[in-house]
């Protein structure tokens, strides 16, 4: 198949830019980058904020994004956020020069499909194909927003609902012991039913390996258990040590002989640890190779809701807790120093969930006082913020559990706020309601969404703030949702039992008439 067939068919499934072959450009081909990550964090940023910054388009680029407005509910002190990772934002969507002078169209501006496949056709880019950003370009407009088609319909409240790092698999699970891992690509037939061991009220969090042969899961206990997905049984059914050996792996010390139970749960990129969070107000660090915990930080005050690892090194942890804070762990110092890199304050109320941008610097968090937040760990403070008489923190009397927040509460800031910006519309309450950056592959991590109270998602564009989607289905709290990585294709799980897919059915309307273009409109 000829490669402008194959692009042809990469536009129609909205560029699944990952099964792309060969190096790909981010600019007009005049060089090819190789990414490169670290545990201190990537260059990524670096190297888009430099690209644009030697260039004019900077400006453009910010301009066309600075949308003024946004939900109603979005505070109107954060204009567009003017910082290193809207730059780098920008330019992950940034048509080529060429397709933008088709457009008759500043650079950074919206670049009708139809011009970019005629750009193609005439190789304004100078390397016949269309590169990364470009792809984002088309297909970060196409929001799963068509539907939903109902994957499952429990009589149990869904509490976990995500895709596997390539898309192919999805794991839910639900109040009453069952996880269920789906074939995605095989009309969501059930690949394994697993039945939970030791339940403790429900399953609070599970996380596939990266290889997807194995699956833990947590409960509020300890005890982390281990399914071979791919049974050894070869049967569909996982009955906890009769069909299937579910190992527990326990995180706390013999001699102390703890009981506490883990809230938030995540592989390594190498996949030889987990790292854990749990309600004793400890991180937990689990080598599975050696079989038993090998660090633990007492790292908060309160419950760690949230924990996650910052980047593919895993050096680097973000926490999060319901003593309102974010943290930042350095593993590589932390026997040395014996306390954080550094935390980040700006939250009014307990952190629910973190979720990291992966490039070792930025991450966002939900938080009970209604407000997701974006962070930049560069802005972190090595110690506690000091209050002073004149500038103290604001706090309320209430209980997420069955009460809602106060009003007056959705209209104060903390006054030593370190985040770069603040999303509001949605509701985070009853439960540990999650957060995401959008795919990267598909969408260039645009945008942010969220899991509501009110049976919604909610999708807010990063860089301005601005309320972009809103999918209204379900009858119950959605607890967990997941886009998934390449296709414009989003699951929500609710407390209704339902997991609902949303998915763009009909294409971009914008491109259905295509341009009048010469060869004399880029051939001056």
């Amino acid at each position: 198949m000829a490669d402008h067939e194959e692009d042809d068919i990469r536009i129609g499934r909205v560029f699944h830019v990952t099964r792309l072959t060969g190096e790909e450009e981010y600019e007009d081909g005049d060089s090819q980058i190789e990414e490169e990550e670290s545990g201190e964090g990537s260059e990524e940023s670096n190297f888009y904020a430099a690209e644009l910054s030697d260039s004019e388009e900077l400006h453009q680029i910010l301009d066309t994004r600075a949308m003024s407005g946004g939900s109603e509910d979005y505070e109107a002190s954060h204009a567009s956020l003017d910082h290193a990772i809207a730059h780098s934002t920008a330019m992950r969507h940034a048509p080529s020069k060429g397709s933008a002078r088709l457009e008759k169209v500043k650079r950074g501006e919206f670049v009708n499909t139809m011009t970019m496949l005629a750009g193609r056709e005439f190789n304004v880019s100078g390397n016949g194909r269309f590169s990364r950003a470009e792809c984002c370009h088309v297909g970060a407009r196409y929001l799963p927003s068509d539907g939903p088609s109902i994957v499952e319909d429990m009589n149990s409240r869904a509490y976990i609902g995500q895709f596997s790092g390539d898309g192919t698999l999805f794991v839910a699970g639900f109040q009453d012991r069952r996880i269920r891992i789906y074939d995605v690509d095989k009309g969501w037939t059930v690949r394994k039913d697993i039945q939970a061991r030791n339940l403790r009220w429900t399953v609070t969090d599970t996380a596939l390996s990266p290889d997807q042969r194995f699956l833990v899961y947590a409960s509020i206990t300890p005890v982390v258990y281990l399914v071979n997905v791919s049974s050894e049984s070869g049967g569909v059914t996982s009955l906890a040590n009769i069909t299937d050996i579910h190992e527990g792996l326990n995180f706390a010390s013999d001699s102390r002989g703890d009981v506490f139970g883990i809230w938030s749960l995540q592989f390594s990129e190498d996949g030889r640890e987990l790292v854990a969070g749990s309600n004793d107000k400890c991180i937990y660090v689990y080598d599975l190779e050696a079989n038993k915990p090998v660090l633990r930080i007492n790292a908060h005050k309160d419950d760690v809701n949230a924990v996650v690892f910052a980047d593919e090194s895993c050096h680097l942890i973000f926490s999060g807790s319901d003593d309102n804070t974010c943290k930042v762990w350095d593993r590589r110092c932390f026997t040395l120093r014996g306390r954080p890199a550094g935390q980040l304050v700006g939250h009014l109320e307990g952190i629910t969930f973190i979720d990291s941008r992966k490039d070792g610097r930025y991450f966002i968090s939900n938080g009970k006082d209604q407000t997701i937040k974006l962070w930049d760990i560069r802005k972190m403070t090595s110690g506690p913020t000091t209050c002073k008489k004149d500038r103290k923190i604001p706090s309320f009397a209430w209980d997420y559990r069955w009460m809602d927040y106060p009003g007056m509460g959705r209209d104060v800031r903390h006054p030593y706020d370190q985040s770069l910006m603040t999303y509001k519309g949605h509701l985070v309450l009853r439960t540990l309601i999650r957060c995401y950056f959008s795919p990267l592959a598909s969408t260039g991590q645009k945008y942010i969404y969220t899991g509501s109270h009110d049976g919604c998602v909610y999708i807010y564009d990063l860089v301005t703030g601005k309320q972009m989607s809103r999918l209204s289905y379900h009858r119950g709290t959605v607890r967990d949702c997941s886009w998934h990585p390449t296709e414009p294709m989003l699951v929500s799980s609710s407390w209704d039992g339902q997991l609902a897919k949303w998915e763009h059915r009909f294409g971009d309307k914008s491109t259905i008439e295509a341009p009048h273009i010469s060869y004399d409109d880029f051939f001056d």
